[in-house]
């Protein structure tokens, strides 16, 4: 192999297992199909990993396809994906992505899109000089933020709010549950992100200017429909319900044993799964992979789709695509992460009950109205997450083993999808459409790149 993100020296018919179906495996699986004989490997009975779309019956004999893992990508920042999504001819629609805070039972609530109103909808705001003090350091920290980029070092959000002091109603009542519906993590865990990147992302999404934000869109009829359009391109073989229970690497060949004891041996294996799965499944892992897969931590969140109004907020006026739903304690103003999405209004579906995606419901749900549940894991980032990304690229081909993820950038499907092609060219594969900075959202060294070394040539 080469030292080089671009084209590698390995020869095609390679052997190669891929581990987990989520955007990040299913794009490295179905770009090296192409070059190389591919087992994908699902612990799932379906496919898709994050993207997952449940068919609701409308009861006149119509089905709806509601995603309740990845919903929205933008036109600014998701440049792979859109062009992957035009490769295939997945259909896709503009959406609205307004957001609304619901605080302690309602007593505060407003929202913030394009109707200024909306922020006081509920009377009391105007007279609120907590409320005031949070508009008045929204404006100054998205302005002051925007002018410091780049020169924040190690300090993290929580340290950057600090030393700002831009007051607790702007922290808890704005920009932590902004920030917590963005990454589906408690909002406490939010202060622990690096501060650098944080600005970051929010000035390339257009977070910090108000009247320039990105064109979000969603894939018309559920997301479900681009993973079936890659898997009916995937020239290798899919094995779903198969967990990966071990991975040894001996010889220069790969040994992976699946849950039902069934070993098959590759000459290369890219593990597309979060870092502690990953490091679980090695058998004998390095001190080097020990202390990178061991610096990606992750909050476990509950995924309820449901059409229980109880779960949004009080005034129907107020309701937002995303709708976060906090209690200020005093030991802890942030509370727990509940987040709920107005499907309806995200994917533009007309229903005579709502349909909403619920993120740890804060209150029961009447379950007459609940449709489906399950759980989605999403990484936590700080200092040492950071540092783990950087540094795991210089670890890439060793033992003839690589790493893909979205845990690898900000978190999102753009990043998945960056990760995992980004590893099939380094085993001689090549994307089949061009856009700038590729791997813009990896901490990849263009010049350095991979170590690509492997304990012998087979």
């Amino acid at each position: 192999m080469t030292g080089a993100m671009g084209m590698t020296n390995i020869r095609m018919g390679r052997r190669i297992a891929v581990i987990g179906s989520g955007i990040s495996g299913l794009s490295a699986a179905w770009l090296l199909s192409k070059r190389h004989d591919v087992v994908l490997y699902e612990a799932e009975n379906r496919p898709g990993g994050h993207t997952r779309t449940v068919d609701v019956d409308t009861g006149d004999g119509g089905v709806l396809g509601v995603d309740t893992g990845f919903i929205v990508f933008n036109d600014r920042t998701y440049p792979n994906l859109i062009a992957m999504f035009e490769h295939f001819g997945v259909p896709t629609r503009a959406t609205d992505m307004s957001f609304a805070v619901s605080l302690d039972d309602g007593k505060l609530e407003y929202a913030a899109g394009d109707r200024i109103w909306q922020l006081f909808a509920q009377p009391s705001n105007l007279f609120s000089r907590r409320f005031w003090s949070m508009l008045r350091n929204l404006v100054r920290f998205y302005r002051e933020a925007a002018a410091r980029m780049g020169g924040f070092g190690d300090m993290t959000l929580g340290q950057l709010l600090e030393q700002g002091q831009y007051g607790d109603a702007f922290r808890d009542d704005h920009l932590l549950p902004m920030a917590a519906a963005i990454w589906s993590a408690p909002a406490q865990l939010l202060l622990d992100y690096p501060a650098e990147a944080f600005v970051r992302f929010c000035s390339n999404h257009g977070l910090l200017d108000l009247g320039r934000r990105p064109k979000w869109r969603t894939v018309v009829g559920g997301s479900q429909i681009y993973v079936d359009r890659v898997l009916a391109d995937f020239d290798g073989e899919l094995r779903l319900a198969s967990p990966v229970a071990r991975i040894e690497r001996k010889g220069g060949r790969v040994t992976i044993t699946d849950q039902r004891g069934h070993a098959d041996r590759f000459d290369e294996v890219v593990i597309a799964a979060h870092g502690n799965q990953a490091l679980a499944m090695l058998a004998d892992p390095s001190p080097q992979e020990a202390e990178l897969l061991g610096a990606f931590r992750y909050s476990s969140n509950l995924v309820v789709l449901h059409q229980d109004a109880a779960l949004m907020p009080k005034r129907r006026m107020l309701w937002g695509a995303w709708n976060y739903f906090g209690r200020r304690h005093a030991n802890d103003a942030t509370g727990d992460l509940c987040v709920s999405y107005w499907m309806n209004q995200l994917q533009g579906y007309r229903t005579r009950d709502p349909l909403i995606v619920t993120l740890n419901p804060h209150c029961a749900i009447d379950r007459a109205k609940e449709i489906s549940r399950t759980s989605f894991d999403h990484p936590i980032f700080d200092h040492a997450a950071m540092d783990a990304q950087r540094r795991i690229w210089a670890i890439q081909g060793q033992r003839n083993t690589f790493y893909c993820g979205a845990h690898l950038g900000a978190g999102f499907h753009e990043d998945g999808l960056q990760s995992g092609l980004a590893v099939a060219e380094m085993l001689g594969a090549r994307r089949p459409w061009t856009v700038d900075e590729p791997n813009g959202r990896l901490a990849i060294d263009p010049v350095a790149g991979p170590a690509a070394t492997r304990e012998a040539a087979a």
